[in-house]
């Protein structure tokens, strides 16, 4: 008797789970997603942006101390940072000029 045993393949490997809030960003054609998203985070959490862009562009995160990341034309790239100051933090795309998110840090 012979037993079929289904397989499943893909192309890539599952994503990790970050340990803190994940902001699943895409670049496209100049068009951001998302844009004005909120989420919250605790003072001292990490917390993740996950890029895929089609332009090179720069994220600026004002927070204290403020984060700058280097986004390049390409897919799959991530960035990570803690605030350890709670208070309303801007995500930003520099030469868009969108904002992409608000996070709101808690103590």
């Amino acid at each position: 008797m012979m037993t079929a045993v289904a397989s499943c393949s893909s192309s890539k490997p599952p994503v990790p789970q970050a340990p803190g809030p994940v902001v699943e960003i895409t670049v496209a054609h100049g068009t951001v997603t998302p844009t004005n998203a909120t989420l919250t985070a605790k003072a001292g959490e990490p917390i993740t942006l996950r890029v895929n862009s089609d332009a090179d562009d720069e994220l600026h995160i004002h927070s204290t101390p403020e984060h700058t990341f280097e986004v390049k034309a390409k897919p799959e790239q991530e960035f990570s940072f803690t605030v350890d100051v709670p208070g309303s933090v801007a995500v930003e795309l520099h030469h868009l000029d969108r904002t992409v998110a608000t996070i709101q840090v808690q103590p």
